[in-house]
């Protein structure tokens, strides 16, 4: 079986309304860390990306926050990570969380959590890599978004229909476990090249 080394986990950069929310954070926070996986994420001190970030670290484990230099005051670089890397825009920083993740994982969050999610699905759909992506839809918070993505498919939009298939977790308990099957299932398929 492949290991899991890191882990990038997109969130918002605030609590949101829900307390399960930021409880799913810090749950999860704790499992990686139990599991010796590296948190890679957006670097913020604050909302759930600070409560993730900071139960990794109060359980022991080890944190890469990657953060663009425009949002180091805004978000309040969490300074007891033991990597903080301030990229030139959010472009490196993406980039440099793809590079550095064995593994994709979406909590709760805003438009900039929907953003780096759906880079990742579309990167997958053009084969440009096979690591797993998993939504955690705490309270069904990611519903209505896949049923967005089964219009999609059934419109005939969605090409690599795969990408979409065995991707949701309704608790933080089965992230893990999810993207062991994810990995080891990409491991016996070739990478096959998007049909232009």
């Amino acid at each position: 079986m492949t290991k899991i080394n890191n882990v990038c986990v997109y969130c918002g950069s605030s609590p949101g309304i829900n307390p399960r929310f930021i409880e799913a954070a810090r749950d999860f926070g704790k499992i990686l860390a139990e599991n010796q996986i590296n948190l890679v994420y957006g670097g913020g001190s604050v909302g759930m990306m600070g409560a993730l970030a900071t139960s990794v670290l109060d359980h022991g484990g080890t944190v890469t926050g990657i953060i663009p230099e425009a949002l180091v005051a805004r978000e309040r670089a969490l300074s007891r990570v033991q990597e903080m890397v301030v990229t030139r825009d959010m472009h490196e920083r993406k980039r440099l969380m793809f590079e550095r993740s064995d593994a994709f994982v979406a909590l709760p969050g805003g438009i900039g959590t929907l953003e780096e999610l759906v880079e990742q699905l579309t990167w997958a759909q053009l084969a440009h890599h096979k690591k797993p992506i998993v939504l955690c839809s705490i309270d069904s918070f990611w519903s209505p978004l896949l049923e967005t993505f089964a219009r999609m498919k059934a419109a005939g939009f969605v090409y690599n229909s795969g990408i979409l298939d065995d991707v949701i977790s309704n608790n933080v308990a089965g992230i893990l476990p999810l993207i062991r099957r994810k990995m080891a299932a990409a491991a016996a398929e070739p990478l096959e090249p998007f049909p232009f």
